[in-house]
């Protein structure tokens, strides 16, 4: 923290005017990174702050990242508070009124997303449980398409020159992404109904898309560790719905989703959440047709 408070004096400086020729672009995460890409072209920099193998609740507020912020034209992220542990000391750092909450380059694209498991009267007891509904909705390829509105109508705001590039960009990823989907329904068929545990609740959305049928989580609340009388739980409701596959994030601990499924059979199954979690997967397309390719192949 203080190396940031040091080098907000260092960068307040750099907040000049818009690029003439291209808008600059900071995401929180690399799936908004690629969505960004893809819409804004030639006519755009961008660059991310969380990696894709990286839980993107913590990451480490470096200031290299507070001097991006600092140029910044735009900052996109996901919004609902996944990035609350990081994000305003960056930005506070950073000094750059147009990123800041409720200026021209700020998006939270979240708002534009139907959010699943609002919870307003959450509290600490029930885990790190977000009150304003679950954060991890890229994982739905309808909202990969929202996503991608948000940044063209936003886009087209501040590089007015550049509206119809933004608008053909889209419609283009809008069609791709309808095609990849086409082109899984033998998998999304396989995979539509059957029983699955997952590590977190981070999976909702990716439900909501296949059809799966989430029937347990190896935390007991999220963000909480299971113990050993919420295990043998699990492993008895795996056995009575014969879920056979557990789904998890690469950066989680495998010791306990490992117990699980020596005891119940089951394979655990690590998916990558995001765009370049895991080599080969290296655009937002690419991390949709992996997963659900991957899944279907283990529930069989």
């Amino acid at each position: 923290m203080n190396r940031l408070v040091l080098i907000g004096a260092a960068v307040a400086a750099l907040g000049a005017p818009l690029s003439a020729q291209q808008l600059r672009i900071v995401t929180s995460t690399t799936d908004l990174h690629d969505i960004a890409h893809v819409v804004g072209g030639n006519r755009i920099t961008a660059n991310h702050i969380a990696a894709g193998y990286q839980d993107p609740h913590f990451v480490e507020a470096k200031p290299s990242f507070a001097l991006q912020l600092a140029k910044a034209d735009v900052f996109a992220y996901v919004g609902l508070d996944l990035e609350v542990g990081w994000m305003p000391s960056l930005l506070d750092a950073a000094r750059n009124r147009r990123i800041n909450r409720g200026g021209s380059g700020d998006v939270d694209a979240s708002r534009v997303i139907p959010v699943l498991d609002v919870q307003p009267n959450a509290d600490r007891s029930m885990g790190d449980v977000h009150p304003r509904g679950n954060p991890h909705y890229w994982l739905h390829p309808e909202n990969g398409k929202r996503i991608a509105r948000l940044f063209r109508d936003k886009f087209s705001e501040l590089d007015a020159a550049g509206a119809s590039t933004y608008r053909a960009n889209t419609a283009r990823f809008e069609a791709r992404i309808d095609s990849t989907v086409r082109a899984l329904a033998p998998q999304l068929a396989a995979i539509r109904d059957q029983p699955v545990v997952a590590y977190h609740t981070s999976w909702r959305y990716f439900q909501d898309f296949t059809g799966m049928n989430i029937v347990g989580f190896v935390e007991p609340k999220p963000g909480v560790p299971p113990s050993a009388s919420h295990l043998a739980g699990l492993i008895q409701q795996m056995k009575r719905t014969k879920a056979k596959v557990i789904i998890m994030e690469p950066f989680y601990d495998r010791k306990m989703p490992d117990f699980v499924a020596r005891n119940t059979g089951a394979k655990v199954l690590v998916l990558p959440p995001s765009v370049e979690a895991v080599k080969g997967v290296d655009s937002y397309l690419e991390l949709i047709d992996y997963d659900v390719r991957r899944l279907a192949e283990a529930l069989r």
